[in-house]
Order: structure tokens, then sequence, then C-alpha cells
């Protein structure tokens, strides 16, 4: 509840526009919307449809360069407007391969998330 959208806003967060691919049922076509910002705990996704808080979600997300690829599960924590008023989710990542978190974790860093407190 409020505790835990405590938890994941303690994470450093760095503004990021990544192509993020998802889906929320193995049925459904991938939807693709960029990210407003990254933290190693999730990813906050621009969009005007976003689902219900609790809903997983199947994510693809492509570095800029598109070479890298970070794929798993997240869970939806929360819904609402971004610092600049921009409709979408934050999507808690619950299932990602150390591979993925390797590279969510560096990214952060070489974006400044990683310099202050932890």
């Amino acid at each position: 509840m409020g505790r835990r959208g405590a938890e994941i806003e303690r994470e450093p967060r760095v503004a990021v526009a990544m192509l993020v691919q998802y889906r929320f049922d193995a049925l459904e076509d991938f939807v693709a919307d960029y990210s407003a910002n990254l933290s190693t705990t999730g990813i906050f996704v621009h969009t005007d449809a976003p689902r219900k808080v609790g809903t997983t979600v199947y994510l693809i997300i492509t570095l800029r360069e598109g070479a890298r690829l970070i794929e798993g599960f997240g869970r939806v924590a929360r819904t609402g407007k971004d610092q600049r008023g921009k409709m979408g989710m934050g999507i808690q990542f619950v299932n990602l391969d150390e591979d993925s978190m390797a590279l969510i974790r560096r990214v952060v860093a070489e974006s400044g998330g990683g310099a202050g407190k932890g």
C-alpha cells in the first residue's frame, strides 16, 4: 500500500527514454510506449491506458542503441502522471534474470543514479 510505494521511491531514479514493449496477457499483442524514468526496482512508462495496480505485465525493454534487451515480468505498482504531467504507470520489477538486472544497474549508474545515497 502506501509503504510499498515509499519503498519503491527510495531508489534513485534517472530520466531515461527507452522503448518499452509490454503485454498483460499471452494472447494480447505487445504495446509499445516510452519510459520516463528508470530505477533498479522499476520503470515508469508513459501510456494513455494504464492498467490496474497489481496487474502483472511482461516487459521487453530496448536500450537506445537497440542492441541490448531487458526482459522479464513486472507488476503495476502505481498509475498517474509523472513530473511533467504525462499519464503513465509505474511498473515494479518482479522477475528479471541477473543479466537484465546488471544491465539496469549499469544504466542507472551511468545516468547518474548511482552517485547519491542508496
